[in-house]
């Protein structure tokens, strides 16, 4: 099958997504550096610290981070290292674990929150009027549900 190649509008519009998209990424992740975290602590510590007395049991925050689970587990020795969460057997399921927020995690997203929130607040969300916000908000939510139904690399969906 020929591909049906991106014209000029298409190209112009994926490559500054993915190029405004990284550097915003590369960018935010050094403010959380001078935090003395990273990107990947930051997210598993802020999806901590939105649940149920700061405990999730592993496979949901996997879900919640959209991440693959050796990732998760990987992430989560470092950070249990590092005394910000720690992980117990999960009561309602052997196989697996919970993880849950130490008070240094606590401390440290505190710590890490406010300048990270003034960040994306200047580079991003100030950039846009409300109705623009609105706008870019609709059109990613659309490729998230576009993604979640299973939409394969061929833009068929699974059989």
């Amino acid at each position: 099958m020929k591909p049906k190649w991106l014209n000029a509008r298409e190209d112009r519009a994926w490559r500054a997504f993915m190029h405004a998209h990284h550097r915003l990424d590369v960018h935010l992740n050094r403010g959380l550096q001078r935090s003395g975290l990273s990107g990947a602590d930051y997210e598993v510590l802020a999806a901590l610290t939105s649940s149920d007395g700061g405990r999730m049991p592993a496979r949901d925050l996997c879900l919640a981070l959209g991440w693959e689970k050796s990732r998760l587990s990987h992430q989560l020795r470092r950070m249990q290292k590092e005394g910000l969460i720690d992980r117990e057997p999960n009561p309602d399921d052997a196989r697996s674990t919970v993880v849950h927020l130490l008070r240094a995690g606590r401390a440290a997203i505190e710590r890490a929150a406010p300048r990270h929130v003034e960040d994306v607040r200047r580079d991003f969300i100030d950039l846009f009027s409300p109705d623009e916000l609105d706008t870019l908000a609709a059109l990613n939510e659309r490729v998230l549900r576009h993604l979640a139904a299973g939409h394969d690399a061929d833009g068929d969906e699974p059989s």
